[in-house]
């Protein structure tokens, strides 16, 4: 229901004799219509003087009959008129320290304002939520303070805050209420606690509700505006996983939210610069904002101001799980070509183990900063499970990415070169994957002997091991050439620069059908396929199910020869002679074979290992 039926709905109330104001509900007014009045009042003065007549005359009554709402209580009817009464004042230009009654069901989208000051009843919990930290303007925005932990289940004083609209509002679950995704909307808005404290980037506990205008605020702040376009020779993708347990405090945690506002601040953040996102570490990862949620600095330093303290354990493994499984996709807003960093702060020492997520973080191309802060003591030394996690959790233990802070109270030294680092992309030696750099090419038997079903089967069996692989123009490519007597190169390495438009190129081969000429084969393909990298860099997967005419070796020394790895896969008839013949060294790990075409597939995984294993031997 907009404001405007609101007002018709009310004008009809008004025009009835013997009009006790209960009576609305026989109008069928729900109560969010009078939140809309109470909003639609601003812009209409009129309406409040008609109000405030009104009520002088009226009896309040607690009897409705056959109403379909809920009746509307003297205290809810004082409440509403308060808000009347400072919303006109709004209007006309005064500033007012008082919180604007408002119900759990008013939405961002239905506030006319900016920067108000709500005041939010209690049991809020069931109210429709979009988004986590950033929310969706359809959201209820008390349900959205609840959710943040600005107020608590009885209610309170909450500043709202309206941004533009944006894509992937993520759900979450917190204080009680469950929070749901959405792919976009038009605006937003983010709630803070009604402090009076614009100095400060840590959340204060003072109680005063009158918030200072936003331009203030950043105006007066300590850090320096970014320039709006961003530093263009720092174009990183940067997830940046905070210490929120108990071992840091509510202090420390302050101090450290500062630490990354003034980063940020340096890194000079924006749409062709720096994007930062932010993850917390606790009991369980808690996903902040993404990196393209706020590409400009007012926005990134209210986000960093407003985290709240979460408590409980330093589980920085599990953090870092989360973020490298799923924070740098293109869906989250990961941006194709640039690199990963993960700078990960941790007070003392973790609560468990980061071997195997910093794994993941390297085998995902991610180049992972441990910043410790106050590390331990030698008398705490017994309790921490693995004194060695700084040299296992990092991208190489070279002292690059290993960052010593000995206190929270003197932190901005280190701010600069820290950025340094950050942005020396010369320095990022995890950015290149297998995943992301090598060269893959399929050499594909279309032998009379295969047959047009089991060619399709192949077919799918070499998309498999294409999708397991970055395929972009700056990352890895596949090209593809069939074969009998005769060669038919398909597709170059430099013609399908995205992963769907190669894997879609593999399945559109036709089938040749023909004589099987694996050794020449392989001459062309050497010849016609692959271009001149580094080592570990070039790799053939041959794929037959048969004898080959001619001699396969010597052709297989040569492409080896020139830095190309072979795997052989040999199908049904393929004899084992012939594809060790082919295999690079050592025979046993580029040797495979398969009696049937249907299992093809189960020789995904061990194929991408073995890239994978040959490509960091070699780098």
């Amino acid at each position: 229901m907009d404001s405007s039926s609101c007002v018709d709905l009310f004008l009809r109330w008004l025009s009835c004799s013997n009009r006790p104001l209960v009576n609305l509900t026989d109008f069928s007014v729900p109560c969010v219509c009078l939140d809309l009045l109470l909003v639609h009042v601003i812009t209409s003065p009129t309406l409040l003087l008609l109000l405030l007549s009104d009520f002088s005359s009226s009896e309040l009554s607690q009897s409705v009959s056959g109403a379909e709402m809920s009746p509307v209580s003297p205290v809810t009817v004082l409440l509403r008129l308060t808000g009347f009464v400072l919303l006109i004042s709004l209007a006309l230009g005064s500033e007012s320290s008082v919180a604007f009654p408002v119900t759990c069901a008013t939405r961002g989208a239905d506030l006319r304002q900016d920067g108000l000051v709500l005041l939010c009843p209690p049991d809020c919990s069931q109210a429709k939520v979009f988004g986590s930290g950033t929310y969706a303007a359809i959201s209820s925005v008390c349900g959205a303070a609840v959710h943040r932990g600005v107020v608590g289940p009885s209610g309170g004083a909450a500043r709202v805050d309206k941004l533009p609209g944006r894509h992937n509002y993520m759900g979450s679950y917190a204080h009680g209420i469950q929070s749901q995704a959405l792919a976009r909307w038009s605006s937003s808005f983010i709630v803070s606690k009604a402090v009076h404290d614009p100095l400060e980037l840590s959340s204060g506990t003072g109680t005063g509700t009158t918030p200072l205008p936003a331009k203030k605020q950043v105006k007066k702040s300590s850090v320096k505006k970014a320039l709006t376009g961003g530093n263009k020779d720092c174009q990183m993708d940067i997830a940046v996983v905070t210490d929120s347990s108990n071992n840091i405090g509510q202090r420390r945690f302050n101090l450290q939210k500062n630490f990354i506002a003034k980063l940020a601040a340096m890194l000079r953040v924006g749409p062709t610069g720096p994007h930062v996102g932010l993850v917390q570490a606790s009991d369980a990862p808690r996903t902040e904002f993404l990196l393209t949620n706020y590409t400009q600095p007012k926005e990134l330093m209210f986000a960093i101001k407003e985290l709240a303290f979460l408590g409980g354990d330093t589980n920085t493994g599990k953090a870092i799980m989360h973020t490298a499984e799923t924070f740098f996709t293109q869906d989250n807003g990961g941006r194709r070509g640039h690199p990963r960093v993960m700078v990960v702060l941790i007070d003392g020492w973790p609560s468990d183990d980061l071997e195997q997520a910093a794994m993941l973080a390297r085998e995902s191309g991610i180049n992972v900063f441990m910043v410790s802060v106050a590390k331990p003591a030698p008398e705490e030394l017994g309790m921490v499970q693995d004194k060695d996690f700084m040299k296992k959790a990092v991208c190489r233990d070279n002292g690059f990415f290993t960052y010593l802070i000995s206190s929270w109270f003197s932190t901005t030294k280190h701010v600069k070169p820290l950025t340094q680092r950050l942005c020396s992309l010369d320095g990022l030696l995890c950015s290149k994957t297998c995943y992301n750099s090598v060269n893959i090419g399929f050499l594909i038997d279309g032998s009379s002997s295969v047959g047009e079903g089991n060619f399709r089967l192949v077919l799918e069996f070499l998309a498999g091991i294409a999708r397991s692989f970055d395929i972009s123009d700056v990352g890895s490519r596949i090209g593809a050439v069939q074969f009998t007597y005769d060669q038919r190169l398909e597709f170059s390495l430099s013609e399908h620069s995205d992963k769907e438009a190669a894997v879609s190129a593999l399945r559109r081969i036709h089938y040749m059908s023909g004589g099987t000429a694996t050794g020449q084969a392989i001459l062309y393909t050497t010849q016609n396929l692959f271009r001149r990298t580094g080592p570990g860099r070039n790799f053939l997967i041959v794929v037959t199910d048969g004898q080959s005419y001619d001699d396969v070796r010597s052709p297989a020394l040569a492409a080896q020869k020139q830095g190309i790895t072979i795997f052989s896969v040999g199908v049904a008839w393929a004899p084992l002679d012939d594809l060790r013949a082919m295999a690079s060294e050592p025979k046993e790990s580029h040797t495979f074979f398969s009696r049937e075409f249907t299992s093809l597939s189960e020789l995904v995984p061990l194929l991408v290992r073995g890239i994978c294993r040959d490509f960091t031997e070699n780098n």
